[in-house]
């Protein structure tokens, strides 16, 4: 009996121990079952480096919400888990997003977007920003991921003066990015940067505003971030960069838009009549001369019956202003032909080879303004509306030589990423390989939930096309966390998708 009891008293320990709230924590945490390790990483000091994607810049702006939901925070949270210490992030005011100055908005840095339901678009938040760009915060902060940075910018001094959104919390004036986070002693650091050297020129439709970083400029300056923060043997996590065809903001406006709905909002009979007059006033006397100039590809009549491309100016093909100019002097008098040779000498329909940017959509069918015509004036009426009667000018679209530009730039920033990872013994994030899989037919399967590319209800981008919603952001934790395990010997498990929401409500709580 003393026996049998205490075979009992044995099972009842065996049973009570590999149910304990610490063996179950193990098993539910990690990747593997297995109790949860760090492996050979030490997180107890974690800095996160890079841009508004490190920051949790959603929705066109950097808000409180967004902060919270960013990947190295949400990394910070499973870093705990395993020895991780504090995480401190430069919150904003509130969840109206970006800048006040003297009680007014600053609309150039960033206005937090919500769906509106009743038109299914985008729209402003309204309000105005608690976060005044005149205030700094003191002390040292673990997320130095700072909006519109380029890898250029982490270790340029003065880049405070220039950035309001490291100027808040740089250590002084002259500081640099990496010498704060330096500063800091951290024992594992993630760097994800390098986006805006490309992005730059893309959301401004390649219009030179924003050049490319050089690929020999980027590799220098990339080399030395990774190599100034592996010092010492210090672990941390890179990540590459993704084409830009792969996001939702060049991908998702199409190239020909101009149905007869369209046209005739929303009355077929109106959109006919408004064809036909095009047809018969401009789209057929333009093709009918460049037909004439041995370049009738560039604009041909127009369907009543299929989608029809928008009209842009391509600035790659030869300039046929004089031409057109000296063609249509006899038919409509020399100051109407000088405007025509003007506005339409590099003008085509697009193709589907071109990318029209996201912010274009509210341009379409908008008069030109002096500012952004291409030829210092408004035009007068009915030549007034973009796309339709107007080429879209540089700005709105991207033609294939600028794609092909950021794609050769892009290419080699990845080999700058990737070598730099190696030779400095580091995990390394395909970016690249997860966005291209978010953009193909099937997407991205992970706790129940399919993610694409595709914009509002694909569940990875928030509304200005370029930055992860919420949910996004969590995918992007979860990618980086299998590097570390895999790199490291962590058995980190990652972050439930189900957990984190697909876009922001107009009011956050």
């Amino acid at each position: 009996m003393i026996k049998n009891f205490k075979w009992l008293l044995l099972v009842s320990i065996t049973f009570m121990a590999c149910n304990s709230d610490d063996d179950t924590a193990a098993v539910v945490n990690s990747s593997d079952g297995q109790p949860l390790t760090s492996g050979t990483a030490n997180f107890s000091k974690y800095v996160a480096l890079g841009d508004s994607f490190a920051a949790g810049f959603s929705d066109n702006a950097l808000f409180k919400a967004g902060q919270t939901n960013a990947y190295p925070n949400i990394l910070a949270q499973q870093f705990a888990l395993v020895g991780g210490g504090v995480f401190s992030t430069p919150f904003m005011a509130d969840n109206l997003g970006g800048f006040s100055s003297g009680g007014a908005q600053v609309p150039s840095l960033g206005v937090r977007l919500y769906l509106d339901v009743a038109t299914s678009t985008p729209v402003p938040v309204s309000g105005i920003s608690g976060t005044d760009i005149s205030t700094h915060l003191t002390g040292a902060f673990s997320n130095m991921g700072i909006p519109g940075a380029k890898a250029t910018h982490l270790a340029f001094a003065g880049y405070a003066t220039a950035n309001p959104y490291f100027g808040r919390i740089a250590s002084s004036p002259t500081a640099t990015v990496l010498a704060d986070a330096l500063a800091q002693n951290p024992t594992f650091f993630s760097l994800w940067i390098g986006g805006n050297d490309v992005l730059g020129y893309a959301t401004t439709g390649g219009d030179g505003s924003n050049p490319i970083t050089a690929p020999a400029t980027f590799d220098a300056v990339y080399k030395n971030l990774a190599t100034e923060l592996s010092k010492n043997g210090k672990k941390g996590v890179v990540a590459n960069l993704p084409y830009i065809n792969t996001l939702p903001h060049f991908t998702t406006v199409p190239y020909n838009p101009l149905t007869i709905s369209v046209l005739g909002n929303g009355n077929a009979a109106v959109g006919t009549a408004t064809i036909n007059a095009l047809n018969a006033q401009l789209y057929g006397p333009l093709n009918k001369v460049l037909k004439g100039l041995g370049a009738e590809g560039r604009i041909a009549l127009l369907s009543v019956t299929d989608p029809n491309p928008l009209l842009i100016k391509d600035e790659s093909l030869v300039n046929l202003g004089a031409q057109l100019t000296a063609a249509f002097t006899p038919i409509v008098g020399a100051q109407t032909a000088a405007f025509y040779g003007a506005v339409f000498g590099q003008a085509r329909q697009a193709t589907v080879t071109d990318l029209v940017l996201l912010t274009t959509r509210s341009a379409i069918g908008t008069a030109p303004t002096a500012t952004n015509s291409g030829i210092g004036m408004a035009p007068p009426a009915p030549l007034d509306k973009f796309g339709i009667t107007y080429p879209l000018q540089d700005k709105f679209v991207l033609i294939p030589t600028e794609i092909d530009e950021i794609k050769v730039a892009t290419d080699a920033y990845n080999i700058t990423i990737e070598a730099a990872a190696k030779a400095n013994d580091l995990a390394f994030v395909d970016a690249k390989k997860v966005m291209t899989q978010l953009s193909s037919g099937g997407g991205i399967v992970a706790d129940g939930y399919t993610m694409t590319s595709t914009f509002v209800t694909g569940g990875t981008f928030s509304l200005d096309g370029v930055h992860p919603s919420p949910r996004g952001y969590a995918l992007i934790a979860n990618k980086f966390i299998e590097e570390i395990n895999l790199k490291y010997g962590s058995n980190l498990k990652g972050v439930n998708l189900g957990k984190y929401q697909i876009l922001y409500p107009k009011v956050i709580q």
